[in-house]
């Protein structure tokens, strides 16, 4: 029988209603789409465990609302226009505060009145909003900046020639050739499954792991299956058990600053990973949004493989500014023409005036400095964050090594979920630990931006709620 249906049956309602929002349901998440056959009235009333009466009464709702058609001697077909993608739809039936996006929405949506201790970004006091607006002044003063065309398919030169030069600190050698730009860091994740997956793939996750690296994957129709993060990185053992049987396609993870534990790599675990890469034919997606919250540099995979089997790719959004986005994606020279034509396709130039804006930031004598700053500032806010949360029973998994997040373990009892919808009545936004779990074992944990942590209403309503 259908989970979601057999689920369903508990709420108000008759099985007729259950079974047509269960249908509806799979053809809004494209399980089912336009001329798909649905199951004969005798097999459906077996899968579902309803009498043949009841299929027939919801087969002919569905069919009154357009959502499928008969066909004479032949059977039921989904119908019509094919149905709005609803990634809600797409997973299993959860709160919806465990729903991977739904921090993100809350974060988006919430007023100026509303503590985001659980969004994934800077308050926008700590931005270098000044910087931008010295890069604003001098893009708009630059005569040769067209302000009009499209931009070219690999993207700004000069921020591509910079960006090859960073990635040599890490140890990573990619030519400006090698560097596809993007409008974001997520854009690049979106382009590069459409580059090498198709629906039903089966892919790689940490468990925990970014929340929106769940969602995306889902709406490319990935089958995700994760692998327990510990505090070195992705348990060997485990890994290998699940490239022998699941065979994924890519493995898609945070080799520094893991988002949301603030683990790092260790040089053992990234040699024995990349190992089992090798032996295993695994393409890895490194993602390294936070590399300019370390204090000292964490092992890259991509530097030890060297841009063969891994994708090193990135955004600037953390570090400067979440209004003027930009991304980028180093990778073998094969890959990158193979990822032109898809971004074209796609997006066709991409933005013109956002990779200069960020290339005059980057390059202005004084970024440096504000990095600098910033990474004090994270430390002084982690201390602080660690300090109020330990008065509270909650405890940190690991102490990172810099960034932003805290992982931490709520007392003995704590439903995360439940901690996180009572707070937000209260305006305050949290980041419940199954939001990062696709096995669902982080329901005593949560993540804390200690950015966002610095007023005392959040340990207030916390101590209130715990008890």
């Amino acid at each position: 029988m259908d989970h979601d249906f057999k689920t369903r049956q508990t709420e108000d309602g008759t099985l007729v209603d259950h079974l047509c929002i269960s249908i509806g349901e799979r053809i809004a998440s494209r399980a089912l789409t336009r001329g798909n056959r649905l199951p004969s009235i005798r097999q459906a009333a077996r899968d579902y465990a309803v009498s043949k009466s009841t299929v027939v009464e919801a087969y002919d709702r569905l069919v009154a609302q357009g959502q499928i058609e008969a066909r004479k001697g032949s059977g039921f077909y989904v119908t019509g226009h094919i149905a709005p993608l609803s990634v809600a739809a797409m997973g299993p039936p959860l709160e919806r505060a465990i729903d991977p996006l739904w921090v993100s929405r809350q974060s988006l949506d919430a007023g100026d009145d509303y503590l985001k201790p659980g969004c994934g970004w800077l308050p926008a006091s700590w931005m270098p909003q000044d910087g931008m607006r010295r890069a604003l002044r001098a893009l708009a003063r630059d005569s040769n900046a067209s302000l009009a065309d499209y931009a070219r398919p690999r993207g700004f030169t000069p921020l591509r020639e910079h960006i090859s030069q960073r990635l040599i600190r890490q140890d990573i050698i990619a030519s400006p050739a090698q560097i596809l730009l993007t409008d974001s860091g997520t854009q690049a994740i979106d382009l590069l499954c459409r580059f090498l997956l198709e629906p039903g793939d089966t892919v790689l996750i940490d468990d925990p792991c970014y929340f929106n690296f769940r969602a995306l994957l889902t709406v490319h129709r990935a089958n995700l299956v994760s692998v327990p993060f510990t505090t070195g990185g992705p348990d060997i053992d485990q890994l290998e058990q699940i490239l022998k049987t699941a065979r994924p396609k890519f493995y898609l993870t945070n080799s520094a600053l893991h988002n949301p534990t603030g683990a790092s790599l260790t040089p053992l675990v990234a040699h024995k990973v990349l190992k089992l890469a090798d032996r295993y034919d695994l393409i890895i997606l490194e993602d390294d949004v936070f590399a300019d919250f370390e204090h000292e540099p964490a092992p890259r995979l991509a530097a030890f493989d060297g841009l063969e089997r891994v994708i090193h790719l990135s955004g600037f959004s953390k570090t400067h500014s979440a209004a003027a986005r930009c991304g980028y994606i180093a990778a073998r020279p094969d890959w990158i023409e193979g990822m032109i034509d898809l971004k074209i396709a796609t997006s066709f130039g991409g933005t013109s005036i956002n990779p200069r804006l960020l290339h005059h930031h980057l390059t202005d004598g004084g970024h440096f400095k504000f990095v600098e700053q910033l990474r004090t500032r994270l430390a002084s806010a982690m201390s602080r964050t660690i300090a109020r949360l330990e008065q509270l029973g909650i405890k940190p998994w690991i102490i990172p090594k810099g960034g932003m997040y805290l992982w931490c373990h709520l007392p003995a009892g704590c439903d995360a979920a439940d901690l996180a919808q009572k707070a937000l009545k209260q305006k305050i936004i949290l980041a419940p630990g199954n939001v990062f779990s696709l096995a669902g074992s982080a329901t005593e944990f949560m993540r804390f931006n200690v950015s966002q942590c610095d007023d005392q209403r959040l340990f207030e309503v916390l101590e209130e709620l715990i008890g």
